[in-house]
């Protein structure tokens, strides 16, 4: 035992004195192979009275030998009696409580201390998880978003729109009467010659504009437009009054197409003059000139 070092000959030493109940000192003397110190008791001193339940704990002596506070060897003191079902250590010290007088209470020495049933009064015993607050390891926020996926939300929306138009148009095959008109008569041609409505803004544009220009550079240049809005309005929001940009091109656009459409319809008669519906009627193949 001389050869290890002096803290492990310590701390064995003093677990060997707390298993045997007996004093440091004298276990460590003992593991160094000296002879203990004769500590010969007094002739008029009491002998100090024996617990019970087992040698009696100086607990403030041992806080301040180990630098480990009162109350934690009180809680470890108790936990470890009801671990291995054995009476409590009498404890010594300014805090301890006073043992009962083996005059005052012989009945009660020799039946022994109570049995423990829970930590001492004051004692407080806590769980780790109720100390700690609960709350998430990472916190997480969930931000709204305008995106939706498409399908089945925009597809859904166009599938149903279509079954309405195709009930439409079924209702008004059946109920409408569309005749087609006569084969054409290179010799007897109408007049004036209108083109299908979708194409009479076009018609319309070469009454003021040669036909390259009319026919090929101006659609040419407004098909051009449409195709690049995308990339030139690239702002993300759907609020009307965050896109004056695009709506103030298709509008141009969507107007010129109506006024053209409206004047080859309503505004031009024989030999492609202008006219005026209310006077002179309306001169189209498919109306047969309602108006005289």
């Amino acid at each position: 035992m001389a050869q290890l070092p002096d803290n492990l000959l310590r701390r064995a030493a003093d677990a060997r004195a707390k298993a045997e109940g007996r004093a440091f000192d004298e276990v460590l003397a003992e593991m160094k192979g000296e002879a203990p110190a004769a500590t010969a008791p007094a002739a008029d001193a009491a002998p100090a009275p024996a617990a019970a339940g087992g040698p009696t704990r100086d607990l403030d002596a041992e806080s301040t030998q180990y630098n480990v506070p009162r109350p934690l060897l009180e809680r470890g003191m108790f936990a470890r009696a009801r671990a291995d079902g054995g009476a409590v250590p009498a404890m010594a010290g300014a805090a301890a409580v006073a043992a009962p007088a083996a005059t005052q209470a012989p009945v009660a020495a020799a039946a022994g201390p109570p049995p423990v049933t829970g930590p001492p009064p004051g004692v407080r015993t806590q769980r780790l998880l109720t100390v700690v607050k609960a709350g998430a390891i990472q916190g997480t926020t969930t931000e709204p978003s305008d995106k939706v996926n498409v399908w089945p939300h925009l597809l859904a929306i166009e599938f149903v729109a279509l079954l309405v138009m195709l009930a439409l148009l079924t209702l008004m095959s059946a109920f409408i009467d569309a005749p087609l008109l006569e084969f054409a008569n290179f010799n007897e041609q109408p007049n004036p010659s209108k083109a299908p409505w979708y194409f009479l803004g076009l018609q319309e544009l070469l009454a003021y504009f040669d036909p390259q220009v009319a026919g090929v550079i101006i659609p040419g240049f407004g098909l051009a437009a449409l195709a690049f809005i995308p990339y030139i309005d690239r702002n993300p929001s759907v609020r009307p009054s965050d896109r004056k940009f695009a709506i103030a091109i298709f509008t141009v656009f969507f107007m010129s197409a109506s006024v053209l459409t409206i004047f080859g319809s309503f505004f031009r008669g024989p030999g492609f003059n202008f006219t005026f519906p209310w006077r002179d009627g309306i001169f189209f193949d498919d109306l047969k000139t309602i108006l005289e």
